[in-house]
């Protein structure tokens, strides 16, 4: 059997055609867009006073261990997010500390625990979707039945939550899952039900987002009311405002995220990064698609060659010379 040079050239085009409208190995993934029933938490700075309780409460809905701290060995009192900590609440000091939600010569609390992205990069790493994010709520769960163990998350995540049993003899990935064995009953998460003052709050993400905007908005030193536990509570208590920094972390970083924090201290002080817009999901597999898209090509014609020297090998007998050109 000859392959004619206009065979091929037909065979090459329609197979960059096909590739061209659909069949890349990779394609660029949509927007992430925020779940029908997404719930949250918006974690406010200036009213939070330290007190742990959430910390507790935590431990205590999620059967949690105790963690002793270095010199203090008869009672919970973690650094930092572990393998027995899934919330934290840590403190920011400055000069002589003396003032609240400063930046200089003054002191803030922040709170630390899952942002649940709305693109996790976490999700995307792990090869058995041991973590997921749920369609409707948007929680990033996780299921210790699939997990291997490999531990991608814990270098996926751009907010180094994920933690990992290292002192267990079955191991397992360890992170807030917001409480969503009581969410599941039309609870809240643990952390925001005991907050004294409201610094927590628990509700839908889009009612969190206009919260937040509203706290903006607010003239530093005025007192207004703030809703307690969650937006559906209908508990409110009367603080006066602080002075906010203009600026809602998690709602653009890395995509967005489903934690909302607000502070009177710029957050990179607080220990929280500064990333950029787009999640790292989107950008991996943009480069991931512009690569695949850039070997179209060279496929196509690594595909043709394969073709022509299939069917020579099954020709039986010498070509047969006249004609048109051969390959």
């Amino acid at each position: 059997m000859r392959i004619g040079r206009r065979d091929f050239l037909k065979m090459t085009a329609s197979g960059g055609l096909a590739l061209a409208c659909g069949a890349t190995p990779a394609q660029c993934r949509p927007h992430h867009d925020l779940p029908p029933k997404a719930v949250g938490i918006l974690y406010d700075a200036t009213l939070c006073v330290g007190c742990q309780a959430c910390m507790v409460a935590c431990k205590q809905a999620n059967e949690m261990e105790v963690e002793p701290g270095r010199g203090e060995p008869l009672w919970d009192a973690p650094r930092d997010l572990s393998a027995r900590t899934l919330n934290v609440i840590k403190r920011y000091e400055n000069g002589n500390g003396a003032v609240k939600d400063r930046a200089e010569n003054g002191y803030s609390f922040v709170k630390r625990h899952c942002m649940h992205c709305l693109d996790p990069a976490c999700v995307s790493a792990c090869p058995v979707s041991a973590l997921t994010k749920d369609p409707v709520s948007g929680i990033v769960g996780y299921n210790e039945k699939a997990c291997i163990g490999c531990r991608y998350c814990q270098v996926a995540c751009p907010y180094n939550i994920p933690k990992f049993q290292w002192d267990s003899t079955t191991p397992r990935i360890v992170k807030c899952q917001l409480c969503s064995h009581l969410v599941a009953t039309g609870g809240i998460s643990a952390c925001c039900k005991v907050c004294p003052t409201g610094a927590s709050l628990f509700g839908p993400v889009e009612g969190l987002l206009a919260e937040a905007k509203r706290r903006l908005r607010m003239e530093a030193g005025q007192a207004y009311d703030f809703p307690v536990a969650s937006l559906a509570s209908g508990q409110v208590q009367s603080h006066r405002a602080g002075r906010y920094l203009e600026h809602i972390y998690g709602e653009n970083e890395a995509g967005g995220s489903q934690v909302l924090l607000l502070s009177g201290v710029p957050f990179i002080s607080l220990g929280l990064p500064e990333l950029p817009e787009q999640s790292f999901v989107d950008v991996a597999d943009g480069i991931q698609y512009a690569i695949y898209k850039g070997m179209v090509y060279p496929l196509v014609l690594l595909g043709g060659l394969i073709y022509i020297i299939r069917k020579r090998v099954s020709t039986t007998g010498p070509a047969q010379p006249g004609g048109e050109e051969g390959v």
